[in-house]
């Protein structure tokens, strides 16, 4: 398949975008997001954050009520709908439940947006044809919908959106109906397209494990507002809002809290610290000399590291035994080399040591 021009701007530009409906409820509220050429955006957010909305303002089915969403540098609001439907064509959307027409075939359903796009019936068909076969569905141009399964379909999806060899794609919870081994099939995908076609993607989710394994930079929402964003990675490995740091928890799955944090301080009566495994800030490393220096005995009582953009997140939580002042020293020597701020010190099984893990989780910090 032939890979867009990449333009010198960026793709996709909001700029102080405000959306306000009849009745004074306003689901986009000053939102400012740039999406470079050839990169994967994702945005994340909770059932009413704005992010649909959002995606409606991108592709112009919805004008904002201020500010500007300009694609390709082209300000949507001021095109008029004449203006906007050659744009709509280097726009493909890709949606959650899929969206195809059941009473045509994979291929007509790939040829649809083709046909409409003015090319002739024979390079239309050759261009689908084409496009399935990069989506994985050679030999199932003559199937219908109801005869694949739910990532078979959503591959359709995926091939009908580009078939029109679109700048920019949109994706709508394009994974929130599949199973897990689907969702990372279709993910591999998205990514293919990104990496091989060059195609500028942006989507929107509720679900942090997407971002982790798909996306270049990541904002969070929250109640139609930009809470936070930037490199995945950072965003991972540094949350500064209470939601974002929430969505990582999701993924991550690395720091106890709740009830498995009240299981381990029952059979683990010493200091519970929970150590950050993130690049530049080697806490791990610090481990060891502190422990020999202050002769603090130890046990690794839960943890999980992954990596996020080829680079190592999680970690692991320690029980530290030994003298009150020694443990002490060393839970502040972690925190200093893992850049947060030492605990208050806190022993046995009392109330102070299980606050403070729980909200040293949180923060991503040593406890």
């Amino acid at each position: 398949m032939t890979t867009p021009a990449t333009p010198a701007h960026p793709v996709v530009e909001l700029r102080e975008v405000r959306k306000e409906f009849p009745g004074g409820s306003v689901a986009v509220d000053g939102v400012s997001l740039t999406v470079a050429a050839g990169t994967v955006f994702g945005v994340v957010g909770h059932s009413g954050a704005g992010k649909s909305t959002l995606l409606r303002l991108v592709n112009g089915l919805e004008e904002p009520t201020s500010g500007s969403v300009l694609l390709d540098g082209r300000d949507l609001a001021a095109l008029g709908e004449r203006g906007l439907r050659p744009v709509r064509r280097e726009i493909g959307m890709v949606f959650q439940q899929f969206n195809l027409f059941r009473s045509r075939t994979v291929l007509g359903n790939v040829l649809y947006p083709l046909r409409l796009a003015g090319l002739d019936r024979a390079a239309a068909r050759a261009r689908a044809e084409e496009t399935l076969a990069f989506v994985g569905l050679s030999g199932h141009g003559g199937r219908y919908p109801e005869q694949l399964s739910g990532g078979q379909r959503q591959r359709v999806g995926i091939a009908r959106a580009l078939a029109t060899r679109p700048k920019v794609l949109l994706c709508d919870e394009a994974t929130s109906a599949l199973d897990p081994q689907t969702t990372g099939e279709v993910l591999a995908l998205l990514r293919r397209v990104n990496r091989e076609l060059g195609v500028t993607i942006l989507l929107i989710t509720h679900e942090m494990e997407v971002v982790r394994g798909l996306c270049d930079r990541v904002a969070v929402m929250e109640d139609g507002r930009v809470v936070e964003s930037g490199e995945v990675y950072d965003v991972f490995a540094r949350p500064r809002h209470p939601t974002t740091a929430a969505f990582v928890r999701s993924a991550l799955h690395s720091a106890p809290q709740g009830p498995l944090l009240e299981r381990l301080r029952e059979r683990h009566p010493g200091r519970l610290v929970t150590v950050p495994v993130v690049d530049g800030a080697p806490a791990m490393d610090a481990l060891a000399p502190l422990l020999r220096g202050h002769g603090v005995d130890f046990a690794f009582v839960h943890g999980g590291v992954g990596e996020v953009r080829g680079r190592p997140l999680g970690s692991v939580t320690l029980e530290l035994r030994g003298e009150e002042a020694a443990v002490e020293a060393v839970a502040a020597g972690l925190a200093a080399a893992s850049g947060t701020s030492a605990a208050p010190a806190a022993s046995g099984t009392s109330a102070a040591s299980v606050t403070s893990i729980a909200s040293v989780a949180k923060a991503g910090g040593v406890r």
